[in-house]
């Protein structure tokens, strides 16, 4: 009976996330993480560190309580174990997931190495796994507003020593890796941007992060790294939030939509 609750909370999530990256698409507005935008690691069954890692942000799992590492591990912030604080970032997680995932294509850059490419703001669409294995350049042209969002069918994988470089007002706030699978960063590398995975991620041995890494239903795994989250945490609802919550609770007709995959959804065949 939990198990079904539980799967129909976050069905009902999704699809409002769903209808919501609708309005947010029309009206242009910046994406939140809400709660969530405060952890630097946030899991779902286990957190587990290796080393000295270093987390400038909280540190989450819901509904699992098993941390370990921390020490020699350090938390400069607050940790979060199966409760309510956790929860609410998580479902805040997982709403931004559903945001991104519905987010209109860009550019499809399926096939293609990200490693070496230089991309200005947009969404960018890859069909199946990403690759990174050498310095990608995100150029603002000035606006410091200017987002991008990585919409990623499977895993995302970066080689050893790979980088993200944040030029001409580029915000690491404003950067979004969405991965419909799991997320590897490699040994040495430093990335950064938000990395909100349904399944689990993991950071290599001394490799950097400069935003979120967030696991919607596994593990994080890390050794001896550094995460630091780079938005401003919200201490009250977000307006998007808000409207979210709205839409779901007015609707009558939520529950009888089902995940099919990510960003997808189905009412009776017919998609949304």
């Amino acid at each position: 009976m939990k198990a079904s609750v539980k799967m129909k909370t976050k069905c009902a999530i999704l699809t409002g996330a769903a209808v919501l990256s609708g309005v947010l698409s029309q009206c242009h507005a910046t994406i939140t993480l809400g709660s969530a935008a405060s952890f630097a690691v946030l899991g779902n069954t286990t957190v587990t560190s290796t080393g000295n890692t270093v987390l400038n942000g909280n540190l989450g799992l819901y509904p699992g309580t098993s941390i370990t590492g921390f020490g020699p591990g350090i938390v400069n912030g607050t940790t979060y174990a199966g409760d309510t604080v956790a929860q609410q970032a998580a479902n805040d997680a997982l709403i931004a997931y559903g945001v991104l995932s519905g987010e209109p294509h860009g550019q499809n850059l399926s096939g293609q190495d990200l490693g070496g490419l230089t991309l200005a703001p947009g969404v960018y669409q890859f069909n199946s796994s990403a690759q990174l294995t050498g310095p990608l350049t995100l150029n603002a042209n000035g606006d410091p507003n200017a987002q991008f969002v990585f919409q990623i069918e499977s895993t995302l994988t970066t080689a050893n020593s790979a980088s993200v470089v944040l030029a001409n007002g580029a915000q690491a706030d404003n950067v979004f890796w969405q991965v419909g699978s799991s997320a590897t960063v490699g040994g040495g590398s430093v990335i950064y941007g938000s990395i909100v995975a349904d399944t689990s991620i993991t950071l290599d041995t001394g490799a950097s992060l400069g935003g979120n890494a967030l696991a919607l239903n596994g593990a994080v795994t890390l050794d001896d790294n550094t995460i630091t989250i780079e938005a401003i945490p919200e201490t009250n609802p977000s307006p998007v939030l808000a409207i979210f919550m709205a839409l779901v609770g007015t609707s009558s007709c939520v529950g009888r939509y089902r995940r099919k995959k990510p960003g997808v959804f189905e009412n009776g065949g017919n998609a949304v």
